[in-house]
């Protein structure tokens, strides 16, 4: 278990290494700024898949929701950087929607301070009211699968009405990073330090969540995805650790949502579809969930073929190649593409030995 643990330690550290040599790259002309960006992206992807690993792969419960999660967090991000564009004015939408002051949400998104804070407190809330009712009650399986489902599709609906407040489906767009543009030549200092503030985020998220699963915490998640009613009967209020892990999951899935924003340059309610709730469980899933590696893994695996088969002569089969790979992860590959490489061929090898010797011995 051990060396398992290194292993997959060791792989995110070779990731981080990676991705930190990037700008460097860029400098010398080897990638493009476009990968930049994508690769960014790919960066607040896996802190969302981290989440939602923590919340399915630890703890068994499947959330088709996280998207909303992942967008409140961008939405915040975005009214901050959009009312250091306007210096505090109303916005063009407002006008359009027939707005004349600034509303009253928008103004606690003036203050960076209050920003940072309710990049995580929104979505806690929110996933705290939600978790705390649904997981006292019991309610688990594809039932909590389908509320959280209900909760996505309501907020959906409720950004696209709301269009004078947050400009419909269209969203909050041609937003700056924290750093200024980040576009063309002459801002890339700007877009190296976003982007290895990001990466740094993901480093610490990666750590949080490795250390919470490798204490006794997480053999209690695992105990609850396994045997709920034991963990019960062991002492545990098994109902309270779901809770938790639910607003830690919708938090890290929020501060993901609030990288994205500063690499997309806007945010729309199509990120809070159930859709792209799904899409962030695929990536999990071909990672390899209950392993924290394998989210970041997989998100940066399904967007980086996304990326590059989505046009030219894939473009018309580019998504039954990713559900081919989802289905061939969930047959073939218990553990994903992180299993694979952890357990399953070192299993094989292992069996290969053996016969090996006994063959030897045999002869």
């Amino acid at each position: 278990m051990k060396n398992k643990i290194k292993i997959r330690h060791f792989a995110f550290a070779a990731i981080a290494a990676s991705l930190a040599i990037v700008p460097a790259l860029l400098q010398a002309g080897l990638v493009d700024s476009p990968a930049v960006f994508f690769l960014g992206k790919c960066i607040a992807f896996s802190i969302a898949a981290i989440g939602i690993d923590l919340i399915w792969g630890f703890t068994g419960i499947l959330s088709l929701g996280h998207g909303l999660y992942f967008a409140l967090g961008g939405y915040a991000m975005a009214m901050h950087l959009k009312m250091n564009a306007t210096g505090g004015n109303i916005t063009e939408f407002m006008h359009t929607g027939g707005l004349t002051r600034l509303p009253l949400i928008w103004r606690p998104f003036l203050s960076p301070i209050l920003t940072a804070v309710l990049i995580f407190a929104i979505p806690a809330a929110l996933s705290g009211l939600v978790g705390g009712f649904i997981f006292k009650k019991r309610v688990k399986g594809v039932y909590f699968s389908i509320i959280s489902q209900a909760l996505t599709w309501a907020a959906y609906s409720m950004f696209i009405a709301l269009s004078p407040y947050t400009n419909g489906n269209i969203g909050i767009t041609d937003i700056k990073s924290i750093f200024g543009a980040v576009r063309g030549a002459a801002n890339y200092m700007n877009l190296f330090k976003i982007f290895y503030a990001s990466l740094a985020a993901l480093v610490l998220v990666y750590i949080m969540a490795s250390f919470l699963v490798e204490r006794k915490f997480g053999k209690i998640l695992a105990a609850i995805r396994d045997a709920e009613n034991r963990t019960y009967f062991s002492g545990y209020q098994a109902s309270r650790y779901k809770s938790f892990i639910y607003v830690l999951s919708a938090a890290i899935a929020a501060a993901g949502g609030a990288v994205f924003v500063n690499f997309n340059g806007s945010i729309t309610p199509s990120q809070m579809t159930i859709s792209y709730s799904i899409t962030m469980v695929v990536w999990v899933a071909i990672g390899g969930r209950g392993t924290i590696i394998g989210a970041v893994i997989g998100a940066f695996l399904i967007n980086l073929c996304e990326y590059n088969l989505s046009s030219g002569s894939m473009v018309d089969i580019w998504q039954y190649i990713i559900g081919a790979m989802f289905c061939i992860a969930i047959l073939f590959f218990k553990g994903g593409i992180a299993g694979l490489f952890s357990a399953q061929i070192p299993e094989l090898a292992r069996r290969f030995r053996a016969g090996r010797e006994e063959e030897s011995e045999a002869g």
